[in-house]
């Protein structure tokens, strides 16, 4: 699995759902019915393309056809002053 940047994917948050968001799989897990149609996904409310990456908190999305979130893996920030 590639590594990804911390800050380089929208943080979207927990999912709330009084707001659309699309299913979210694992990597492993049998075909899901998609709630969004066009070959996109939706994270509350917001349509991302096929292909995107977001972080809901820790947690790493990426968003496959036909439309559904799949689990790409945890992104752990460096806490503040490491190093110093």
């Amino acid at each position: 699995m590639p590594r990804h940047a911390v800050d380089s994917h929208p943080q979207v948050g927990a999912p709330d759902p009084e707001l659309e968001t699309s299913p979210i799989v694992g990597e492993d897990e049998v075909e899901v019915e998609p709630n969004v149609s066009g070959g996109a996904c939706t994270f509350n409310g917001v349509t991302f393309r096929i292909g995107d990456f977001v972080q809901s908190g820790a947690e790493l999305l990426r968003c496959e056809s036909p439309g559904v979130w799949v689990r790409d893996g945890e992104l752990r920030p460096h806490p503040a002053g490491a190093g110093s």
